[in-house]
């Protein structure tokens, strides 16, 4: 057998090469961000559901579903809407991060919502989980960032402040009034809207569209209204919140997620440590290797 000696020779010259780079120990970037997709663009995978009425993981007529990779709110097997208010709600809770979502309103609002509810969802932030929900009860308590899209005519402002059992601090004062709008620009008609939401612990939200805030507040508590059947022994008035789960509000009008993105801003803060990340505001020692 004749050898080609000029490929045989290239050859062992690259077998160092090869071997080298094998040897070589992974690489960690201190400053590339790990941003994990909450919503996998499959199915349910990681998300508990509870709608008012029902149970705790009791999707009714398949209020929540995945349809070619987006995550639907959706009505199409209701006859009335009946007060059944919902949320999707993450398992694993977080108290510092930046949210990601992308979304969407479509179609009708269902006859009997109510008229507030018209294009209206909400990302219920340091929620309770589902399954600390009582069977009646309406809405968790939360920090509601509510989602409204517009009417083709009015100014309709998305990314408001609600406050299902919660009040917040703006400017130094107490707010305990229930909505609080932002200073987005109205989004009209079915086109996809992307926010991002930034949440530091019990110190700070703040609210952003296109990179502009939009609308920002402090010391999330517990307090005041609007959430009917909970179970009081699980809060104490005034208590500040410093973290809890992420949920997806349903509210009588069919809205799509096809983005629901976080990047966790807690984690290891040794720069000596291969888990360090310089965007970490809050520490975690557990997590240092």
């Amino acid at each position: 057998m004749k050898i080609n000696r000029s490929l045989l020779a290239a050859w062992i010259l690259a077998v160092p090469v090869i071997l080298s780079s094998c040897e070589q120990p992974e690489t960690f970037d201190p400053n590339v961000e790990n941003w994990v997709d909450l919503f996998n663009g499959t199915d349910l995978t990681d998300w508990e559901i509870k709608l008012n009425g029902y149970d705790a993981g009791d999707n009714y007529k398949e209020t929540f579903r995945v349809t070619d990779g987006i995550l639907e709110v959706n009505y199409d097997n209701y006859d009335l809407f009946e007060e059944r208010y919902g949320v999707l709600v993450h398992k694993e809770p977080f108290s510092h991060y930046r949210l990601l979502v992308e979304y969407r309103f479509t179609g009708e609002q269902l006859s009997d919502g109510p008229g507030w509810a018209y294009r209206n969802s909400g990302l219920m932030l340091h929620s309770q989980s589902a399954a600390s929900m009582l069977k009646d009860q309406n809405f968790p308590v939360s920090i509601e960032v509510q989602l409204l899209g517009g009417n083709g005519i009015d100014d309709r402002t998305t990314l408001n402040l609600c406050t299902p059992g919660t009040n917040v601090v703006m400017e130094g004062e107490l707010v305990t009034r229930h909505c609080v709008n932002s200073t987005s620009a109205t989004f009209h008609g079915d086109d996809w809207v992307t926010v991002e939401i930034e949440v530091l612990g019990s110190d700070r939200f703040i609210h952003r569209i296109n990179g502009d805030t939009v609308l920002q507040y402090e010391s999330p508590q517990v307090g005041g209204g609007n959430v009917d059947n909970y179970d009081s022994t699980l809060f104490a008035e005034g208590e500040l919140l410093d973290g809890g789960y992420i949920g997806l509000q349903s509210e009588s009008h069919a809205i799509e997620f096809r983005t629901v993105r976080l990047l966790n801003l807690k984690g290891c803060m040794n720069p000596d440590s291969e888990s360090f990340k310089t965007y970490f505001v809050e520490n975690d020692a557990s997590v240092c290797e």
